[in-house]
C-alpha cells in the first residue's frame, strides 16, 4: 500500500512538473522568449520581415506627428518615427539589431533623423516610458536601451517595476525621484494621448510601427521590417530629394 501511494504521489508530481515547463514555455513563447536546449532564455528573432512597402497609406496632412525624443541632425532630409513598446520582443529587435546599421548608415551622415515615440501595450511598458521620461535628457536613448538589451530581465521579473527603478537608479535616477516620475500626470497623459493618436488617427495596430518622412510626405509602415527594406526605402525618399532640386 505505501509503495503505491509512493507512485502515485510521484506520478502527481512529475504531472505537475509537466505542467509548470508547458505554461513556463508558453508565457515565454507570449512575451517573444523561447528556451533553447542547454537551458538558455533567448529573444525569439522574427521569423519573417513584412518586405512589401508598396501602396503604404499615406498619413493626413495636418496630422502633428510627436517630435520630443530623436537622435540625428534635426535639418535631416528624411525622419523615421518609430512607434515601440519596450515589452515588445520584434521592438527589441529594431533596437539591437537593425537601428545600429540605421545610424551608421544613414543617421551619422546626416541624412535620416530617428524619432522615437513610447506606444505601451502593458503596466509595464508604461512605466518604463514614464521612467525614460525623468532621466536625463542625454541619457534617454543609452536608457532606452538599457531597457531593450534587458528586457528578459525585467519582463519576465516577479516585480519589474524594482528592476525598471535599478536601472533608472544606475542612469542617474534616484529612487524618490523614479518613485514620484511613476505618479507623474502631466507625462502619462502625453504618453496615452500619443499612443491614443497613434491608433485613431494612424490607425496602428501593433508595435513596433514606423511612419516615415520626407518634404511634407508621410507614409505608414506597420510591422517588422529588414535593414535592407528600411533603407531602400530612404534611399528612395533620398533620390526623390535629389531630382526635386
Amino acid at each position: 500500500m505505501k509503495f503505491e501511494r509512493v507512485i502515485k504521489n510521484l506520478s502527481s508530481l512529475v504531472a505537475a512538473v509537466v505542467i509548470f515547463f508547458m505554461a513556463g514555455g508558453m508565457y515565454l513563447s507570449s512575451k517573444g522568449f523561447e528556451m533553447t536546449e542547454d537551458g538558455n532564455i533567448v529573444l525569439v528573432q522574427p521569423a519573417a520581415a513584412q518586405e512589401d512597402l508598396t501602396n503604404l497609406p499615406d498619413i493626413p496632412d495636418n496630422f502633428v506627428l510627436p517630435d520630443e525624443h530623436s537622435i540625428g541632425d534635426k535639418n535631416a532630409p528624411v525622419i523615421l518615427y518609430e512607434y515601440s513598446s519596450f515589452g515588445c520582443s520584434h521592438c527589441a529587435d529594431f533596437h539591437l539589431h537593425t537601428l545600429p546599421k540605421l545610424k551608421e548608415q544613414f543617421v551619422d551622415q546626416g541624412k535620416l533623423r530617428i524619432v522615437f515615440v513610447p506606444f505601451p501595450i502593458d503596466k509595464e511598458s508604461m512605466n518604463a516610458a514614464l521612467l525614460a521620461e525623468c532621466v536625463d535628457k542625454d541619457k534617454y536613448f543609452p536608457f532606452i536601451e538599457v531597457l531593450f538589451k534587458k528586457q528578459r530581465e525585467w519582463g519576465l521579473s516577479r516585480n519589474p517595476d524594482k528592476v525598471l527603478k535599478q536601472y533608472a537608479a544606475l542612469s542617474g535616477l534616484p529612487q524618490e525621484k523614479a518613485e514620484l516620475c511613476l505618479k507623474n500626470d502631466d507625462n502619462a497623459r502625453e504618453i496615452l494621448s500619443n499612443r491614443q493618436n497613434g491608433i485613431s488617427q494612424l490607425g496602428i495596430q501593433g508595435t513596433p510601427s514606423f511612419v516615415i518622412s520626407s518634404q511634407g510626405k508621410s507614409e505608414m509602415l506597420p510591422g517588422v521590417h529588414s535593414y535592407e527594406s528600411f533603407a531602400a526605402l530612404i534611399e528612395d525618399r533620398l533620390a526623390e530629394i535629389h531630382t526635386k532640386k
